[in-house]
């Protein structure tokens, strides 16, 4: 069986029609959600990605202080398991992470252009991302593993303004009109308008995301990987947009606009299809989930679980609680019933 893990960084769940939004229109995302199993509690155990990646390739937390002289790694790993693994991205600090040596091949996307706002598209940042990745796809090798980090809503805006326009009604401010990605903290009388613009652009940049992601299903779903890979989709961190009065990452306070993530499951067979959970999980689960998959035993002991025991109804929690870790000493607790 082929896997493509799909990361994409900056990406508030709360604007997404899965996790409850009304008011951006994301149909793929939406017909994602029905084939896939959706984790509504998915939370980062750090928002910094060097110590992130560490707990998704080494089944472990943020928090932990390894001892182990060769660590587990999950490439490692899955190469047991007969697979190509794979690594594509745009985005230095996971292509320079000190695990990406353990991939087998190792694959750059880097802009075609000057970075503006584009005319149509087929001309965006994002754009060009997913057409590398469904090129890679369309010559891909026979069970293979592909973990793609794409920077993609937190490296530019370039979505037409169109696309931002869609979202503004009489009355309203004009969507904000820059390509660079805001990240400020917002004084305490702030204008709601220059908030709502801000917002306006998000929204105009998730429908261009949405388009992208809809061609890649349709180039899945038309090829023979349809039928043989896993599909995960996930973000890396989520993006503020205002709340607690922060756009961006800012200071990366631990607020849960940065550290909730969406995650759908889509299993080849159709298991889980349209389920979902409120189980908290954290990145190590996915790398455990993804060893369950191909037939692999866990780490032992075990430092993560399988989420398979939860699509397939056999258990409801993964956790109690989980712990994400902030900078220097900041510390946050997501329990089921508070955070």
């Amino acid at each position: 069986m082929n896997t493509i893990c799909l990361v994409l960084d900056c990406l508030h769940p709360g604007f997404l029609g899965p996790y409850g939004n009304t008011w951006i229109h994301s149909p793929s995302f939406d017909l994602l959600a029905s084939q896939a199993f959706t984790f509504d509690y998915a939370l980062v155990d750090s928002p910094h990605l060097e110590s992130l990646y560490r707990s998704y390739w080494q089944f472990t937390h943020a928090l932990r202080v390894e001892h182990d002289e060769k660590p587990l790694s999950l490439p490692v790993r899955l190469r047991e398991a007969g697979l190509s693994t794979v690594l594509m991205t745009d985005e230095p600090a996971v292509a320079d992470h000190p695990l990406a040596v353990h991939f087998d091949q190792r694959v750059p996307i880097t802009s075609p252009r000057e970075l503006r706002i584009a005319e149509q598209l087929d001309d965006t940042y994002l754009a060009s991302c997913f057409a590398g990745l469904v090129e890679w796809l369309d010559r891909a090798p026979d069970g293979f593993f592909l973990w793609c980090h794409l920077a993609g809503m937190g490296r530019v805006w370039d979505a037409p303004m169109e696309y931002r326009e869609a979202y503004r009604v009489s009355g309203d401010p004009r969507p904000f009109a820059d390509f660079e990605v805001p990240d400020r903290r917002l004084p305490a009388d702030y204008d709601p308008d220059e908030l709502f613009s801000i917002v306006q652009a998000y929204a105009g940049q998730l429908t261009l995301l949405d388009r992208c992601m809809g061609g890649l299903l349709k180039m899945i779903d038309n090829s023979s990987l349809g039928s043989e890979t896993l599909l995960v989709v996930l973000g890396a961190r989520g993006f503020p947009l205002g709340e607690h009065r922060r756009v961006g990452f800012c200071d990366s306070a631990l607020y849960g606009e940065l550290v909730h993530i969406p995650v759908f499951l889509r299993l080849p067979n159709g298991l889980g299809a349209a389920g979902r959970s409120h189980a908290l999980l954290q990145p190590a689960d996915l790398s455990a989930t993804l060893l369950d998959v191909n037939g692999l035993s866990l780490p032992k002991p075990p430092r993560a679980a399988s989420l398979l025991p939860i699509v397939r109804g056999e258990q409801e929690r993964l956790h109690e609680c989980v712990v994400i870790a902030g900078t220097a000493s900041e510390r946050a607790i997501r329990t089921p019933a508070w955070y």
